[in-house]
């Protein structure tokens, strides 16, 4: 949960994931022993150009379940529920429909809600795109939820597919981050850490960088640098 930090606080923590990578905060976990953090290599960006996902998690569950009727209310309640510096976390059972779609990011980014993960499918991708709502999921569809698929709770550990386990469970308050290589989930209570190492880590391959753009060998600066 992230009810104990304060709003400037989530919104510095969030700016400065957005300046590291996915694949470095990757090597951070796995030298802090947490090895299955990664999301499975389906999750992707809608619309392609979405650009980086980041935000603490606030989770929606849900099922496959027919039901009659025009709308589901516990949805739009559970909607209501996200704040600033966030994003959306939807899991669920659903195959071939629309968990997501223009108008709830719309309402989500009215209360700061700053995108969604989605470990089903969306729809309206070139509208969220035009919202600038970065939205990573499994699959795109035109099929709604309505009738189909409901959610069933909020805020409680959910379960995603992970890239070297079957599951990657993600707690209200996580961190997310998503970018061209992929998604990563950071336990809350590693946050900090798990940051700091992280752009020092970005720090040192700028140096790298620049030392071979000036003519050194790759070997020369691992030997100075260490391995990245």
């Amino acid at each position: 949960m992230t009810d104990g930090i304060d709003p400037a606080a989530k919104r510095m923590i969030r700016e400065r994931f957005l300046a590291v990578d996915t694949s470095n905060v990757a090597d951070v976990l796995d030298q802090m022993g947490l090895f299955d953090q990664g999301l499975a290599a389906d999750f992707r960006p809608f619309p392609a150009d979405a650009g980086k996902l980041a935000g603490f998690a606030y989770t929606i569950r849900g099922q496959m379940a027919p039901y009659e009727g025009t709308g589901d209310a516990a949805k739009m309640e559970a909607c209501q529920g996200v704040g600033p510096d966030e994003i959306s976390v939807w899991s669920g059972d659903g195959a071939g429909i629309c968990y997501f779609g223009e108008l709830i990011a719309l309402g989500m980014k009215e209360r700061g809600c700053v995108g969604a993960l989605v470990d089903g499918g969306i729809r309206d991708v070139r509208w969220l795109g035009e919202h600038s709502f970065a939205v990573y999921a499994r699959y795109r569809t035109a099929v709604q939820s309505i009738g189909r698929w409901r959610v069933t709770g909020k805020q409680e550990p959910v379960y995603l597919a992970g890239a070297t386990s079957e599951r990657v469970v993600i707690h209200p308050g996580d961190f997310v981050l998503c970018d061209e290589d992929g998604g990563i989930v950071i336990p809350a209570g590693h946050l900090m850490s798990v940051l700091e190492a992280a752009e020092e880590l970005t720090r040192k391959e700028v140096l790298i960088r620049q030392e071979i753009a000036s003519g050194m060998t790759l070997k020369q600066a691992l030997d100075k640098y260490g391995h990245v």
